[in-house]
């Protein structure tokens, strides 16, 4: 939904979107390129988590001699920017593909637009690997790489309102005296950071899905700077807005299960390694 919103044509508000999309495409429609993200997002999330975790380490190392100490928020900040920076060399490939497949049978029928040989309304991929192939025989590296300075900007800031808030609801909701926040803690505390750092997200995430989904049929935007200047000339501020209540609803429980299963497999290792070398 969140794609067909920012990136299609004619699916109006989010109900109409669910609505178009099942009749058009029955259930399987919602699951369109599904299957190369749900491969790799265990990857992406270690190495997030894990690159944000170190580099907090490393500057508490660096600051306080110990890296189990608190870190400031200056060390979040920074180990934030950090993770979103190394997200996007994961990360872009992954969500191109998901939206090339999610976007090939949007109907196009915009005039003065250079169209692909491919009719605008069939499908073009046969599955995720026959579309990753295909952009890189077309396009080279450079075309699977598309969107990577948009996705740049909406990861840095996210990642930074994404961890941070994290962090702060963790302490604030925690009872007193606790040494850890219990399990209920850290799943709301989770949430509420998915949904702030996703409401922050979206304008960025509507050039980034606007620029991957194009090349499928069209050729549009030249890059993020041209794609966001035609997207406020044809709809105005209201069009950075696109998908943000999809984005906040879904970021609210897909954060919170995240941050539970990293916290509990933290827990679960550390007791483990105490457990053998005590």
């Amino acid at each position: 939904l969140q794609t067909r919103l920012q990136a299609g044509q004619g699916y109006g508000n989010t109900l109409k979107c669910v609505l178009t999309v099942y009749r058009n495409e029955s259930l399987a429609g919602f699951f369109k390129g599904m299957s190369f993200p749900l491969a790799s997002i265990g990857i992406y999330s270690s190495v997030v988590f894990g690159v944000f975790s170190n580099t907090q380490r490393l500057l508490s190392q660096l600051r306080h001699g110990d890296p189990a100490a608190a870190p400031t928020l200056s060390d979040m900040t920074l180990a934030s920017v950090v993770a979103g920076v190394i997200s996007v060399g994961i990360g872009t490939p992954v969500e191109l593909v998901k939206i090339r497949l999610q976007m090939q049978t949007q109907p196009y029928t915009k005039a003065k637009v250079k169209q692909n040989s491919t009719v605008p309304g069939s499908p073009v991929y046969r599955g995720p690997i026959h579309c990753l192939r295909t952009i890189l025989q077309k396009e080279g590296i450079a075309g699977v790489y598309r969107g990577n300075v948009a996705m740049l900007l909406r990861d840095v800031p996210g990642y930074c309102t994404y961890f941070i808030p994290y962090a702060m609801f963790c302490d604030w909701i925690t009872p007193d005296g606790s040494i850890s926040p219990n399990p209920f803690s850290i799943w709301v505390a989770g949430g509420v950071a998915g949904a702030v750092s996703w409401a922050v997200c979206t304008p960025m995430d509507v050039v980034k899905s606007r620029l991957q989904a194009d090349g499928v049929y069209l050729n549009q935007y030249k890059g993020t700077l041209d794609c966001m200047l035609q997207s406020y000339q044809k709809e105005g501020l209201k069009v950075f807005g696109r998908g943000l209540m999809v984005n906040t609803i879904r970021g609210f429980p897909s954060s919170a299960a995240m941050f539970l299963g990293y916290e509990l497999s933290l827990k679960a290792m550390k007791r483990c390694q105490t457990e053998t070398n005590p």
